[in-house]
C-alpha cells in the first residue's frame, strides 16, 4: 500500500465520519490501524535508507583503502 493511498483513505474516512456515514468509534479504529500501517512504512523506509547509507560508506572506505595502497601491492 502506498502513502498516497493511505492519505486518500484517511481523508475519505474523515469525510465519512464528519457526514455521519461512518460512526466515530469505527472511524477512530480504522484511523488507528492506518496509523500503524503508516508507521510500518516509515520504519521500512528508514531501514532501507540506512542500508543504502551503509553500502555507500563501505564503498567509500574501500576506495580510501585502495588509495592508501601503493601501486602493484
Amino acid at each position: 500500500m502506498e502513502l498516497s493511498s493511505i492519505k486518500t483513505q484517511l481523508q475519505d474516512l474523515a469525510d465519512d465520519v464528519l457526514d455521519g456515514s461512518i460512526n466515530r468509534a469505527d472511524g477512530a479504529t480504522v484511523s488507528q490501524i492506518l496509523n500503524v500501517l503508516l508507521r510500518a512504512i516509515t520504519t521500512e523506509l528508514q531501514v532501507k535508507e540506512q542500508m543504502e547509507l551503509i553500502e555507500r560508506l563501505e564503498a567509500l572506505e574501500q576506495g580510501l583503502e585502495a588509495q592508501k595502497r601503493p601501486y602493484g601491492a
